[in-house]
């Protein structure tokens, strides 16, 4: 099975699907409400899987969020293996995805940017 094939597509979908509901219902006080999961990958043959995870707040937070995970990598792949039916249930690696934060920093700086061309353009009138 090649690594863009349709059905490793398929199969990435349902595990990020099943793999948010999951967090969401876990009881852990360290895993932090806004925590999302952004992305999944699945090896073609279904031994691991990367989760990238997204988490809204301070470092304190993502850190905290990632040992509650990382706690409850056995639960949650359990939970996994009774929720969807695969030949082989991926041992779970969680991943800290930045790149929310780092397209909400791109923005603003692309805001600012924006902000001192009109001003220098108002100034030049």
């Amino acid at each position: 099975m090649r690594k863009n094939s349709i059905k490793n597509t398929r199969i990435n979908g349902e595990v990020q699907r099943e793999l948010s509901v999951i967090i969401r219902e876990l009881k852990d006080p360290r895993i932090g409400i806004m925590t999302s999961v952004t992305g999944v990958e699945v090896t073609p043959d279904l031994k691991f899987c990367k989760v990238y995870i997204s988490v809204l707040g301070d470092e304190e937070a993502k850190a905290e969020t990632m040992a509650g995970l990382k706690s409850a990598a056995g639960f949650i792949r359990r939970e996994l293996a009774r929720t969807v039916n695969l030949r082989n249930t991926p041992e779970l690696k969680f991943v800290m995805d930045q790149s929310i934060e780092y397209g909400m920093k791109m923005s603003k700086l692309i805001d600012e940017v924006n902000g001192n061309n009109k001003e220098e353009s108002e100034d030049n009138e």
